[in-house]
């Protein structure tokens, strides 16, 4: 999750040309992204027994999450803009769902998608769930294995190595993924570096 933030924190730079801070105290301003995982939590959490926040699409549910604006979230925050996901990968989705509907496209990296640039962005208040998945495992198969992808990540990663698979997982996770078939002609994925 906190890759994930990250990975916002990028796109809302490439996107309007300021990165925004990353906070992870208590310490919360009138106007915030706050992100974060049903149960786990204690901002999510308090929204929820506040009152603010109804869990109704997360609760019991498979990587799902809410993204939602919320006036007067707590007595001193003015606004608002949470990201609440049902588990991990919940919470990571709806952060990359944001990135997305910012500009950013899961390609940017492997199909050199620009990122169309503006002075500013802006949020339409209201309340988008994303429902569980309905396909239950959901990824990418690696073909054409050598001499293509392996000469490739040799001449830019020095080999099929975490190197490449931090490009790849963040693909996979941008595009609400969740399952991968390694490259593994001549390889060993959990060996070679």
């Amino acid at each position: 999750v906190i890759r994930a933030i990250g990975d916002l924190q990028n796109d809302i730079e490439r996107v309007t040309g300021v990165k925004p801070a990353l906070k992870t105290s208590e310490e919360l301003a009138s106007y915030e992204i706050v992100i974060g995982t049903l149960g786990n939590s204690k901002l999510i959490d308090q929204l929820v027994s506040t009152g603010k926040l109804e869990t109704k699409e997360l609760k019991d549910k498979w990587e799902s999450f809410v993204i939602k604006t919320i006036p007067n979230p707590l007595p001193n925050a003015k606004q608002w803009l949470v990201i609440a996901g049902s588990d991990k990968r919940g919470t990571i989705y709806g952060i990359y769902e944001l990135s997305q509907q910012l500009g950013v496209s899961p390609w940017y990296y492997w199909a050199d998608v620009p990122v169309k640039k503006r002075p500013s962005a802006y949020v339409l208040a209201g309340r988008y769930a994303s429902g569980e998945p309905k396909v239950k495992y959901r990824g990418i198969f690696i073909n054409d294995e050598s001499p293509s992808f392996t000469g490739w990540c040799n001449a830019r990663f020095g080999g099929v190595n975490s190197k490449m698979y931090a490009h790849m997982f963040e693909l996979l996770l941008r595009l609400k993924a969740n399952y991968l078939w390694p490259a593994m002609w001549g390889n060993a994925f959990n060996e070679d570096d």
